[in-house]
């Protein structure tokens, strides 16, 4: 039976402990994807003393039906789209072009809330530890990879807390190395795997963020 973690800057903790072997190298990085996987990737990198960022990704939504994504757009500027999806549905070009400047407007304002003034990091010939809170369907996570090799990153490696195993398994095949720490069968959703699955908060990231970085 697998133990629940008390919050996600426990499952951090516990995290880190299967990614020691990146401790301390000098083109390794973590990435969150904010919210959630902010506390958790806060605590990686604290233990493994490597530096830490985000990695914004908002999903592009059909115009009359937002969380059927017709692609999604992530930190750095890059856009993936579904033209499959797009074609079968008959959205134009310019319904397409409206949906992805309010979620550009939405990425830039959570990126800039987050970040500020520093540029995204230069990810070429880096190591990118990918974190989020746990994978329910992992759809966010997998465009998230897919926005990193387009950006340059030389390794992906998706690290999270839990996932269920057929989840955690698929992405065997998507990142260059997975790493769950638990795969609860019968997994039902992250949530349940925390004592305290509480909303983390914009200014909670931020401190996180600025805490990591004076560090």
């Amino acid at each position: 039976m697998h133990a629940r973690f008390h919050d996600r800057h426990e499952a951090g903790r516990r995290l880190a402990d299967k990614l020691s072997k990146y401790a301390n190298r000098p083109d390794v990085l973590v990435l969150a994807l904010p919210r959630g996987g902010v506390p958790v990737a806060y605590e990686v990198a604290h233990a493994l003393n490597l530096p830490l960022d985000v990695f914004v990704v908002r999903k592009i939504g059909l115009p009359w039906h937002e969380e059927l994504a017709m692609g999604a757009i992530a930190s750095g500027g890059v856009l993936l789209l579904n033209q499959e999806l797009i074609d079968a549905y008959g959205i134009t070009p310019g319904e397409v072009q409206q949906v992805t400047v309010r979620e550009r407007r939405e990425l830039e304002r959570r990126e800039q809330k987050y970040r500020g003034a520093r540029p995204f990091p230069d990810l070429s010939d880096k190591t990118v530890l990918l974190i989020d809170d746990g994978l329910a369907t992992g759809s966010t996570m997998r465009v998230a990879v897919e926005a990193l090799r387009k950006e340059g990153a030389q390794r992906v490696v998706v690290a999270v807390p839990l996932a269920s195993p057929v989840v955690c398994d698929a992405f065997r095949d998507i990142a260059d190395d997975i790493v769950c720490a638990i795969t609860p069968e019968p997994f039902h959703a992250v949530g349940l795997w925390y004592e305290d699955f509480s909303q983390t908060s914009d200014q909670e990231v931020h401190a996180l963020l600025d805490r990591a970085r004076a560090a």
